[in-house]
């Protein structure tokens, strides 16, 4: 396992990242997983053995259970909390109250209260906001956010499903009135799926953010189960609920991809979607989870898979962006400013 730096933080986080969406199995997250706490166990260990120093939940996740669980694992596991680096989130709804909801500084407040109690915890690692609040302006969240850092219930901070221009905006705020910025984005990211790579990671890169993309391997699309001959998989979360959105031809065209490429290295087409992800130097963790024992540890040992830079090529030109304006703009620009 390899450890990278979050972002310009002296904070080291494994290249891969456990994330606990499918502990519980609550209301609407059912639809995603319903482990019991044994196989939580089981995960949370297995991780950890492997390597794995960093885990990713949110207080909404299976309506507060993923924590509650989460937080029994490492106890019952018996993992120093000083190894272990824990990410939870806030925004989404977390009751039918008026205000327990968005990212007012009053929610904040009570959400990361509400989150150190399931997790039994005095301070959680990374907090993320986890999407957009349109009725909260930004500098209300900052400060909002800055309490709790200066409280010493947050450690360090992240942003999640946000637009490039108001992350800057946010970390613009921060700077001036000398509060703690956003270190680390969560954003949705995979083969199938690189809309990212036109604002979000030339940001990350420019400002020495982490990314941790969630949902490497697209709901599941991505693992090999689905081709073009076989629509549904039997236990897969895509039969249920598929999510996130896809151009599923494209997609099938890059799984017949990887799954020639996972036949030539013996691997199965998902540790091929995670490789290609991990050779992105701009990647510092990504974030699997698994319903199964067997699922983890095969998404594990695709840290052992190099590929070749001509394998990484093919899998790069089948699943390019497509230019969009300015980038396009940009790109025949920049044609005169090319050092030979």
């Amino acid at each position: 396992m390899k450890y990278n730096t979050l972002g310009r933080t002296g904070v080291l986080v494994s290249e891969l990242c456990l994330g606990a969406m499918t502990f519980g199995g609550r209301g609407y997250w059912k639809a995603i997983g319903e482990q019991p706490q044994d196989v939580v166990n089981a995960i949370v260990k297995t991780s950890f053995d492997a390597g794995i120093n960093f885990i990713d939940t949110a207080n909404a996740y299976s309506e507060g259970l993923s924590e509650i669980m989460l937080g029994k694992a490492l106890r019952e596991v018996g993992i120093h909390r000083q190894e272990i680096f824990i990410a939870t989130k806030l925004r989404i709804r977390m009751g039918k109250g008026a205000n327990q909801v968005g990212l007012s500084r009053l929610h904040i407040m009570d959400a990361v209260d509400d989150s150190l109690a399931r997790l039994n915890l005095s301070h959680v690692d990374l907090l993320y906001i986890h999407g957009v609040d349109s009725m909260t302006p930004l500098s209300e969240t900052m400060r909002g956010l800055e309490d709790v850092v200066r409280m010493g219930k947050v450690r360090y901070l992240g942003i999640s499903n946000h637009p490039a221009w108001m992350v800057m905006k946010a970390n613009a705020i921060a700077d001036k009135m000398g509060w703690t910025a956003f270190s680390a984005l969560q954003n949705y990211y995979s083969i199938a799926g690189r809309d990212i790579e036109r604002e979000i990671v030339p940001m990350a890169q420019s400002e020495g953010m982490a990314l941790m993309p969630w949902s490497p391997l697209a709901g599941g699309f991505l693992s090999g189960k689905f081709t073009r001959d076989t629509k549904t998989a039997g236990d897969s979360r895509r039969d249920n609920f598929d999510f996130p959105p896809i151009d599923k031809e494209k997609a099938y065209d890059i799984i017949d991809e990887m799954i020639e490429i996972g036949k030539a290295h013996r691997v199965s087409a998902a540790q091929v979607a995670l490789a290609w992800m991990l050779s992105k130097k701009y990647v510092t963790s990504i974030i699997i989870g698994a319903k199964k024992l067997e699922q983890l540890k095969d998404n594990i040992a695709a840290i052992e898979l190099t590929l070749s830079d001509a394998e990484l090529s093919r899998l790069d030109d089948i699943s390019a962006l497509a230019l969009e304006y300015p980038g396009w703009m940009v790109e025949r620009q920049l044609q005169d400013r090319v050092i030979s």
